[in-house]
């Protein structure tokens, strides 16, 4: 079993925030460009309202360093 769950995309934006990352630009739409000191940029595409799943939140954590605790 995963030890993530199902959670609103507006949640993991705000932990990602927390964790250091922040928007560099916003570009058409949902998407944004979150950048953090000694990482690589990341492309935020989600809708706040959309529910990002176990899978996705996943490979998110794998390129931003998020974990469930942050959440």
């Amino acid at each position: 079993m995963s030890r993530w769950r199902a959670t609103k995309a507006s949640r993991v934006f705000a932990a990602l925030q927390r964790i250091g990352w922040a928007v560099k630009r916003e570009a058409k739409g949902s998407h944004k460009v979150l950048a953090r000191e000694g990482s690589p940029n990341f492309v935020w595409a989600f809708h706040d309202r959309d529910e990002i799943g176990p899978k996705m939140l996943a490979r998110i954590a794998k390129r931003t360093g998020l974990t469930p605790e942050d959440l």
